[in-house]
């Protein structure tokens, strides 16, 4: 389970669909876990507090197990705004199956990609509980490896995620 977390618009899931094509390409079974494919579907009924962002994040690591216990390589795009959260998540899966990726990028960035208009309602008052405005974010204390969307191309942090893959004996070395 490779687990991506960080802000609204740092580049958590384009990043994981970055991984997953690099991973796919090495003919590694994968599967990308976002907000369009889980909130619309399996998360549907519960909001943005944090009882529920937390219920969220709960089923998703449920998820996440199945899939990697059937062997496929599931990488999860969520804020997950709380470290508790984020290690319940970890606590789930085998300690040696799980990989923290922080996808740090500085808040302004995250506004200026905002496509959705979402920092704009939440400074706007519009959207309550918005992480990183009138929510908090916790930073991963120890991630396994942490990328910086505003330095680096979206591909050179799916290789940096790729390379700690390797490094952890998790998949080969590529081609």
């Amino acid at each position: 389970v490779i687990w991506f977390t960080g802000l609204s618009g740092s580049g958590k899931s384009t990043l994981a669909n970055a991984v997953e094509q690099v991973l796919h390409q090495q003919r590694h079974h994968t599967y990308v876990l976002d907000g369009d494919n889980v909130r619309h579907g399996l998360n549907k009924n519960l909001g943005f507090s944090p009882e529920d962002r937390e219920e969220n994040i709960r089923r998703i690591g449920e998820v996440a197990k199945l899939f990697a216990d059937a062997g496929t390589i599931v990488m999860t795009a969520f804020i997950s705004p709380y470290c508790a959260d984020r290690d319940q998540a970890r606590a789930l899966i085998a300690e040696d199956r799980f990989v923290e990726v922080f996808v740090d990028c500085p808040l302004d960035v995250c506004e200026e990609r905002d496509t959705k208009g979402l920092y704009k309602k939440a400074r706007a008052g519009e959207i309550k509980e918005f992480t990183g405005i009138s929510a908090p974010y916790e930073p991963p204390l120890n991630p396994e490896v942490t990328v910086n969307t505003a330095a680096l191309s979206i591909e050179e942090c799916a290789q940096a995620v790729v390379k700690t893959l390797v490094k952890a004996g998790l998949v080969p070395a590529g081609n």
